[in-house]
């Protein structure tokens, strides 16, 4: 598209990290789209790293996987999930990925042999990826990761500024930022939002908008302060405090008529209505779901840090069965199962519903994850096992039902006997030469669906395609016990080497699959995989 035509949309975060960028990003965007435009979201971090799959999920947060390969910071997967548009590559940059193609280009002699600085040869980098990510589409929103004030978010908002000296009437930028609410003395305050912005300033940038969260509504002297403080007028100022619901903060701006007066600031003058009925529908009937809610249980070793406990490192598997459970109109209650803790284990599965066993890696907390998916079994409670938790649930299953003591897989073992999960092939010398980033069997693959088995019955097809985040796999020399014994292999890679889903055809609902449905999953498209588990988990509870 012409670059004249293009408008760009920057999304800065103050005061603290996790204030609600990304929701704010999807929600703005999902606005814009409802209008019958174009958008191209953006996430840019900050980090050196290239990508973010070699971070711990207890320190970053969950891992979200495009189709096209990439692991990206979970803000792609609230894109993807309120747009209901597919993502790649191009809409996610970090600083490393930034500063390695400076590198390889200065290599290359592109700069045809002139001195490359950090400035302006960075933030060049930054804008020229921002372009190209959005070349497509009417409007591009470029999410900021990190919080105005830190050291490696300066070269960022350089090429912000930069691009806005270019494009003066095709750019704006929203900055988000926090109100802490102090209970000691019942006030909220707008003076971290106030140094956020001067610290905006200093930048040679002046927010068009200031979307302010809060725990509480902001009231009319806080909101008269900032306006005072920060050179804004009260138009400029969008209020979104904490709502129990994500997918209701496109409705919450949208009363405010905040979409209007973006594209009023960037010159677009006659604005369709929004089409936004399916949106406000799934939205009420998240108010009225049907008790009892039923009590799922995920399986984890990861949200325990220190004293605290982290909400998103399975955020994918938690909107997912948000989006199923619209579909069946039953409410539910996750429960959080550390798969490290072994005592009482039973007595907290015994009260579940369904039983989920998402991704993991390494062996910590491997045994209790394996118990877990025994009770499962031999309990008839549903179970879905998510890549690792299809692998623990073919581990649990050599060794009580095949008669392989001590089933394993190398990842935990690598001398034992019966390593029925083992390392891909193509894998092999790529951990020996320690490459480790970005190597793993990533994005989406096609698999073929075995005709007459559960999951055939819920895809409905022959062939599907699914993302994959994985290095290890079932091992091929067990094939033929396992299927002696019950488990049926009801979805193959198209060649027929790589497993990629079992099932136990007497149990009522249990399925392990290597791959993640959860990245599919929308707010108007549930993943139906996890709409058949919550209704086999609404006919467990009833049978009680």
């Amino acid at each position: 598209m012409e670059l004249a035509k293009r408008k760009f949309i920057f999304v800065s975060g103050g005061v603290v990290s996790g204030v609600g960028k990304g929701v704010t990003t999807s929600s703005l965007a999902l606005l814009i789209k409802s209008r019958g435009y174009t958008i191209s979201p953006i996430k840019c971090d900050m980090y050196v790293n290239v990508d973010a799959g070699t971070m711990n999920p207890a320190e970053h947060g969950e891992v979200f996987v495009t189709a096209d390969g990439i692991e990206t910071d979970q803000d792609l997967g609230s894109y993807e999930r309120f747009l209901n548009q597919q993502l790649s590559k191009k809409n996610y940059t970090t600083t490393g990925q930034v500063y390695l193609s400076v590198i390889q280009k200065e290599r290359q002699l592109y700069y045809k042999g002139r001195c490359v600085e950090v400035v302006p040869d960075i933030p060049e980098e930054i804008v020229e990826r921002i372009l190209e990510a959005g070349k497509d589409s009417e409007f591009t929103i470029i999410e900021l990761g990190g919080t105005v004030g830190e050291y490696q978010s300066v070269l960022f908002l350089e090429a912000t500024r930069m691009l806005a000296k270019r494009l003066p009437h095709q750019t704006i930028h929203i900055h988000v930022s926090y109100f802490p609410f102090l209970k000691s003395i019942g006030e909220i305050k707008s003076k971290p939002t106030q140094l956020s912005i001067r610290k905006l300033n200093e930048s040679g940038i002046l927010p068009d908008f200031v979307v302010a969260r809060s725990e509480k509504a902001v009231d009319r002297p806080r909101f008269n302060t900032l306006c005072q403080n920060s050179n804004l007028t009260p138009d400029q100022i969008i209020f979104c405090s904490d709502v129990g619901n994500v997918y209701e903060v496109p409705l919450i701006l949208e009363q405010q008529h905040f979409t209007e007066k973006v594209l009023e600031k960037l010159g677009v003058t006659d604005v369709p209505a929004p089409k936004l009925d399916t949106w406000k529908a799934l939205v009420e009937k998240g108010k009225n779901l049907t008790e009892p809610a039923l009590k799922i249980g995920v399986i984890e070793k990861y949200r325990n840090v220190g004293d605290y406990t982290l909400a998103d490192t399975h955020l994918s598997v938690l909107e997912a069965v948000r989006h199923a459970s619209l579909h069946t109109g039953q409410k539910y209650e996750i429960v959080w199962v550390n798969s490290e803790e072994s005592e009482g284990l039973e007595s907290q599965l015994a009260n579940l519903d369904g039983i989920i066993v998402p991704q993991a890696w390494g062996s910590r907390g491997y045994e209790g994850k394996i118990n877990a998916i025994k009770y499962a079994r031999t309990h008839n409670i549903p179970f879905l096992g998510l890549c690792y938790g299809m692998q623990m649930a073919v581990v649990e299953y050599g060794r009580n039902v095949v008669g392989l003591e001590n089933a394993t897989s190398t990842e935990i073992d690598a001398n034992a006997q019966h390593q029925v999960i083992h390392i891909m092939l193509d894998q092999v010398k790529k951990m020996q030469n320690k490459e480790f980033g970005g190597t793993i069997r990533l994005g989406a693959y096609p698999c073929k669906v075995k005709e007459g088995s559960r999951l055939y019955d819920i895809y409905q097809q022959i062939e599907i395609s699914e993302r994959h985040r994985h290095r290890y796999e079932f091992n091929n020399d067990y094939r033929q016990k396992y299927e002696e014994t019950g488990m049926v292999f009801s979805g193959l890679s198209p060649d027929g080497t790589l497993v990629e889903s079992v099932e136990i055809p007497e149990h009522p609902f249990f399925i392990g699959v290597q791959f993640h449905p959860e990245y599919q999953s929308t707010f108007e498209r549930p993943h139906p995989l996890f709409v058949r588990f919550l209704e086999s988990s609404i006919v467990h509870t009833k049978a009680q």
